[in-house]
């Protein structure tokens, strides 16, 4: 199976992943059997080879 895990800096925050979106709040996460989540973060690196995406937490905005 093509699933990944999911890392938010160095905290795995999903596991066995199907799909994943870039949304404005951040990523969308849909995985088997559970609701879709969206972590507040941007893609940094993602290894095909090892099933794992890493994102960067998004900054807030200063105003």
């Amino acid at each position: 199976m093509c699933q990944a895990d999911v890392y938010l800096g160095d905290q795995l925050v999903a596991k066995e992943v199907t799909g994943l979106e870039p949304v404005e709040e951040g990523v969308r996460l849909a995985a088997f059997f559970e609701e879709p989540q969206i972590v507040p973060g941007r893609i940094r690196r993602i290894d095909f080879l090892k099933h794992q995406v890493w994102l960067d937490p998004l900054e807030e905005e200063k105003e």
